[in-house]
C-alpha cells in the first residue's frame, strides 16, 4: 500500500483537474445556473453571446480567476505528483 501512494494521489489530482475542466457534461446536462462548472459559466458570461460586445477583459479575468486554483493544487502537491508519474519508470 505504501507503494502505491503516490500514483493514487496523482490520479486522484489528475481526476480533481478533469472534473473541474468538464464543459460538455455540464453545458449538456444541468439546467440549473448556480450547479455549472467554472468553464460552462465563463462561457456563459454575461454579454459573451453578443459578438460585437464581448468582454473580453472580465472574461480573461474569469478565466484566470479559475485556473489558479489548480495551478496552486499543482504547485503545493508537485513533490507527489512528479513520483507517481515516475514511480516505474526507472529501475534501481
Amino acid at each position: 500500500m505504501p507503494a502505491s501512494a503516490p500514483g493514487v494521489f496523482t490520479t486522484a489530482i489528475l481526476l480533481f483537474i478533469a472534473a473541474w475542466n468538464e464543459f460538455l457534461f455540464a453545458r449538456t446536462f444541468i439546467s440549473d445556473q448556480a450547479l455549472y462548472t467554472a468553464p460552462v459559466a465563463v462561457a456563459q458570461f454575461e454579454g459573451a453571446h453578443i459578438a460585437a460586445a464581448r468582454p473580453w477583459g472580465q472574461i480573461s479575468a474569469a478565466a484566470v480567476a479559475t485556473t489558479m486554483p489548480l495551478v496552486l493544487l499543482v504547485l503545493i502537491f508537485q513533490r507527489r505528483i512528479i513520483p507517481g508519474l515516475t514511480s516505474d519508470a526507472i529501475k534501481g
